[in-house]
């Protein structure tokens, strides 16, 4: 069954697919992610439980709910970008959202912010400097914790791929479970072996940072 699986170029093709999506998600949730919880710790820590609660809100609304809201908004002007990989980038990076947030915000609380921008200003360094060259770097465990586990979810997330009619892993394994016996079961141990690897990466950067 994994030798018919690693041999057919669908599955390639579908996986190559998630892994793409999950990069782009990630790159995504970073641009966004680390920005708002700096500033939030930094400068607006009003709004941080709000915000807080905004980033729980895929925990309770179901996935199917989510994703047919995108496509009766997105499916007329003058968004019209229910086609495009733009909308399931940006629907995974929600969906991913409690995710990389909590795990940056995590890392965020780790660090003395403050007195690390004030420091990197009072050398001269701008905002870009300072989130860029001194905050980012002492929470890449957090980042990398936040990315793995964005990355296990677009490898096995089934709705909004299947929905918004774009190739993915998940979609093209459920597509096999109508069509044969063993392979299926072969591709959800490889999933499974995706995940824990990539929890198994965190712990071993994570212990990695610990120890330095």
């Amino acid at each position: 069954a994994y030798q018919t699986v690693f041999n057919d170029p669908n599955f390639i093709y579908n996986f190559s697919y998630s892994v793409f999506w999950a990069l782009l998600t990630i790159m995504v949730g970073i641009l966004i992610f680390v920005p708002t919880a700096y500033l939030i710790r930094l400068r607006l820590p009003q709004f941080r439980a709000p915000v807080e609660f905004i980033t729980l809100l895929p925990f309770v609304i179901p996935a199917i709910v989510y994703v047919f809201s995108l496509v009766r908004t997105f499916s007329k002007p003058p968004l019209l970008i229910v086609d495009s990989p733009v909308l399931l980038i940006a629907a995974y990076a929600v969906l991913s959202m409690p995710y990389m947030y909590s795990a940056i915000d995590t890392g965020l609380r780790a660090i003395d912010v403050r007195t690390l921008t004030e420091a990197a200003q009072s050398l001269g360094a701008g905002w870009g400097t300072v989130l860029f060259r001194v905050i980012l770097p002492n929470i890449r465990v957090a980042i990398l914790s936040g990315s793995f586990l964005t990355f296990a979810i677009v490898i096995g997330e089934l709705i909004l791929a299947d929905y918004l009619v774009k190739p993915a892993f998940a979609p093209y394994m459920a597509y096999m479970m109508q069509q044969k016996a063993y392979e299926p079961a072969a591709m959800a141990v490889i999933s499974f072996a995706l995940t824990w690897a990539c929890l198994g990466i965190i712990q071993f950067v994570g212990r990695g940072s610990d120890q330095t």
